[in-house]
């Protein structure tokens, strides 16, 4: 059983790739929240669990993170990217 964690830093537009983020910059959104990460996560078919307490551990104030369930079939940036993809397709 593989867990991935989706952390909003991974995905935010407003970061650089030194400060955290995962995905290119024209995928990247600003301001991504963990419920919009987890709608995101659940649409390509994946479980998630939001964890609101957590922090990341370059920042300061708890933005929380998204653990993604059994993600055997996909590698992490596959993932990131798929679900950046949507993230972008959900603000338009």
């Amino acid at each position: 059983m593989v867990e991935n964690v989706i952390w909003p830093v991974a995905l935010d537009a407003d970061r650089s790739r030194s400060d955290g983020r995962r995905v290119p910059l024209d995928l990247a959104v600003e301001e991504p929240t963990v419920d919009e990460i987890a709608k995101a996560v659940q649409q390509v078919g994946y479980d998630a669990v939001i964890e609101r307490d957590k922090t990341y551990p370059r920042e300061y104030e708890a933005r929380g993170r998204v653990v993604v369930k059994d993600a055997d079939d996909a590698t992490k940036s596959d993932l990131l990217g798929a679900v950046a993809a949507y993230m972008q397709a959900l603000r338009e």
